[in-house]
């Protein structure tokens, strides 16, 4: 299982740079005489999907990975952090949605660990609930397996 967080609102604003840009070239063609230096107005556009690029890039940088046992969470391009946490450590999920979110079906996901840096959290990814429901349930078989330690038994 990969969860990464949702480009939906990412992709929306690369659609709205699109259809400014588009509008501006339609209203410079329309208009009989535009004014001088008219086609710098081009610049905002250009600016906001730079930084829709850059929300882009660092959106891609951070992923969790269910793998058997364990839960890996990696965040960064130059540099990397890197957490891996044994799924039966995993005490508690929370998901946390706004409004806007819960309309695109997208939230804030928090995982709760025992330990002394006892939480990750990953902000907006796509169906929130679903994929806290199957992280506790690994956790729950994990603590469930015959050879597994169990929190607090040595």
């Amino acid at each position: 299982m990969l969860l990464r967080p949702s480009l939906k609102f990412v992709k929306l604003s690369y659609i709205l740079c699109a259809l400014m840009a588009v509008a501006l070239g339609v209203y410079l063609l329309a208009t009989v005489q535009p004014f001088p230096h008219a086609v710098y107005l081009f610049i905002v556009p250009v600016i906001l999907a730079f930084f829709t690029l850059i929300r882009h890039i660092q959106k891609r940088m951070v992923k969790i990975t269910v793998l058997g046992d364990r839960l890996r969470y990696e965040a960064g391009l130059a540099s990397k952090t890197t957490r891996t946490i044994e799924l039966v450590k995993v005490q508690d999920v929370t998901v946390t949605q706004s409004i806007g979110q819960r309309m695109v079906n997208i939230g804030d996901l928090s995982i709760e660990t025992a330990g002394s840096t006892s939480r990750i959290e990953i902000d907006s990814i796509d169906r929130p609930q679903q994929a806290a429901d199957h992280i506790l349930a690994l956790a729950r078989a994990q603590r469930a397996e015959p050879g597994a330690p169990h929190p607090g038994n040595p």
